[in-house]
């Protein structure tokens, strides 16, 4: 009887899916990003300006467009910037992040949560100060995968334009293990967003 109501659902769930009325969207914004966590939380680290912006698919559930699904593929950029004594160090880690949001879009307004997955693409630190200037790019040290959950609000106007805010927090640390041991150092980033959704 289970195997039963199993396949049912995958039924329902695949024929769903088929008349959905599915639309692809694009979007971009700017982060403001830094890092926390028990093994950063005595770094006087400030939040770090930076840019996002990728494609979305939104995929209703419920046939009004109240509940949805919506994956999307973004580049972000995270990090954060430190600056005592003139002395100036900036670190801006380049990633891929693939979100997968469920939706609720109550009149227009939309509240939005769930897991995200962040594939790195690059680090950049650069240093300015009394010593002179230095880059390095060196994705050395770094957990090449960032496993994190995002939470938003925002606004879909029905003729396609969308605005929000959301926030972006690491569960999976920055850092690699050290000693066999893994640093509490976790992303946290601000995401201030404007965005276009194509009508099907």
């Amino acid at each position: 009887m289970k195997k039963v109501f199993f396949a049912l659902a995958i039924a329902i769930g695949v024929s769903s899916a088929a008349q959905a009325q599915v639309t692809l969207g694009i979007k971009a914004g700017a982060s403001l990003a830094n890092y926390n966590g028990d093994d950063w939380k005595d770094m006087d680290s400030k939040g770090l300006v930076g840019f996002h912006g990728g494609v979305t698919l939104n995929a209703p559930i419920t046939s009004d467009g109240f509940f949805s699904i919506q994956p999307e593929l973004l580049y972000s950029q995270k990090g954060w910037r430190l600056e005592e004594d003139g002395e100036k160090f900036t670190s801006r880690v380049h990633n891929i992040d693939l979100p997968i949001l469920a939706r609720i879009n109550a009149d227009g307004f939309i509240f939005e949560a769930g897991p995200q997955i962040g594939f790195l693409a690059g680090a950049t630190t650069k240093y300015e100060g009394s010593l002179g200037e230095a880059k390095d790019s060196d994705t050395d040290g770094y957990n090449k995968l960032d496993f994190g959950y995002v939470a938003g609000v925002g606004y879909q106007f029905s003729s396609g334009p969308n605005l929000g805010i959301r926030y972006n927090g690491g569960i999976s640390g920055v850092f690699e293990k050290v000693d066999g041991e893994s640093l509490k150092v976790h992303n946290s980033v601000f995401q201030f967003y404007v965005g276009y959704t194509f009508k099907k």
